[in-house]
């Protein structure tokens, strides 16, 4: 008899798991809180092992690219205090020359390859109940009110940073959760900040606080807000457009206006504290988290939708090579995997201080790093540096 799987959430951890776990032979069956499927979304980077993993879970062919040209300057810009605009270093310059994506790319690509596969939107766990041979799940349709129970072989918690699952299995997010006091605001701008070109990245990094836009090839460019707070409660107070614009007051700089501003238009966005998950171990029994709410590595870390995709493929992986013994599986797949999360969870606190810097002098010692890095990466042939060659996933931008 064919084995059942539950993969709550919809995101790029939840389709990834389910892609993998049909590869190895299972049957998922996704449940969404949510009454569709999201579209659109920020900027994200997708590093070698996130494109490996598209290939392996088969979704490469449908994953759009947004590098830009890279053109005889430079396509990155940093603002200085005073005003003045020098040639950058920027997100798609790191080692292993990340794929420009939106998150709704990747999505999209994850999408179109779980056809055939049961998806149930405005549908929620409410209680998970292990059993010797099966887990108990009581789901909920969030637009009646209505429930029901359903058993299935294991459970996978892709549902974000504050997963339900996991805090009906694994405990409060209190007990999981480390804070990093500090916020960011995401989302698409309708146009390029005036007087830059259409697939510029631009950087304004502060003291405590940091404006990011970043550039794409076809498509507008997305903003990132984020600044550092010693009171996380205070910020989700009040407007949250208000409150951005005093927290970035004196930032009297053109871009920042034309992003404060491009906000208030702005369909959709992300506000949000900024945080890690961390957990001695991810799953239980038949219940697995996976994704943000197994290890959340933040957006600082740049190396969410790489893990979740990596994930995904893994776990499928694993269960195909234990068929017969899913404690092993899982015992296998964490193994395997867990060395990576740790490393990029560690790396996320220096990447923190070149996102938003902690203070005058890191503010001083970061551009003088990024200036250093930039000479040296100057020096480089173009493939060496992470040029476009292997930027996207076919090796060509598209």
């Amino acid at each position: 008899m064919q084995k059942r799987a539950l993969v709550v959430g919809l995101g790029i951890a939840g389709m990834s798991a389910a892609i993998g776990l049909r590869r190895a032979g299972w049957t998922p069956v996704i449940v969404e809180r949510a009454p569709e499927r999201r579209t659109g979304g920020y900027f994200v980077g997708l590093f070698p092992e996130g494109r490996q993993a598209a290939v392996d879970l088969g979704i490469a062919d449908h994953l759009h690219t947004r590098n830009p040209e890279r053109a005889a300057g430079t396509n990155a810009w940093s603002v200085d205090r005073r005003g003045r605009r020098r040639p950058a270093l920027g997100f798609l310059d790191q080692p292993g020359g990340p794929a420009a994506v939106l998150r709704g790319d990747i999505e999209a690509a994850l999408w179109q390859s779980i056809t055939g596969v049961e998806v149930r939107f405005a549908t929620t766990p409410v209680a998970i109940t292990e059993g010797p041979a099966e887990a108990q799940v009581l789901l909920e349709h969030t637009d009646t009110g209505g429930q029901y129970r359903e058993s299935f072989d294991l459970v996978i918690g892709a549902d974000g940073m504050r997963s339900s699952v996991r805090r009906m299995v694994f405990g409060p997010h209190e007990d999981h959760l480390t804070t990093w006091n500090a916020m960011i605001c995401a989302f698409q701008l309708k146009e390029q900040a005036p007087t830059y070109e259409a697939s510029d990245s631009i950087i304004i990094a502060r003291a405590k606080r940091a404006v990011w836009v970043f550039g794409l090839a076809d498509h507008a460019p997305t903003a990132l807000l984020t600044y550092r707070t010693t009171d996380i409660q205070e910020q989700f107070s009040g407007s949250r457009l208000e409150r951005l614009r005093a927290v970035f007051s004196g930032m009297d700089d053109p871009t920042v206006r034309h992003v404060l501003d491009s906000l208030e238009e702005a369909p959709d966005h992300v506000f949000d504290s900024v945080h890690q998950v961390r957990m001695p171990r991810w799953s239980t029994g038949r219940v697995v988290l996976a994704g943000d709410a197994a290890w959340c590595m933040n957006l600082y870390s740049g190396m969410g939708a790489t893990s979740s995709l990596r994930g995904g493929a893994a776990l499928g992986a694993a269960l195909q090579e234990h068929p017969d013994d899913l404690a092993a599986a899982l015992d296998a797949w964490e193994v395997g995997l867990r060395p990576f999360i740790t490393k990029h969870q560690r790396a996320a606190r220096l990447k923190q201080q070149m996102f938003v810097p902690s203070s005058r002098r890191a503010e001083a010692l970061r551009s003088v790093l990024v200036g250093l890095a930039r000479r040296i990466r100057g020096r480089q042939p173009a493939t060496e540096a992470g040029g476009p060659q292997g930027m996207a996933l076919s090796g060509t931008s598209r």
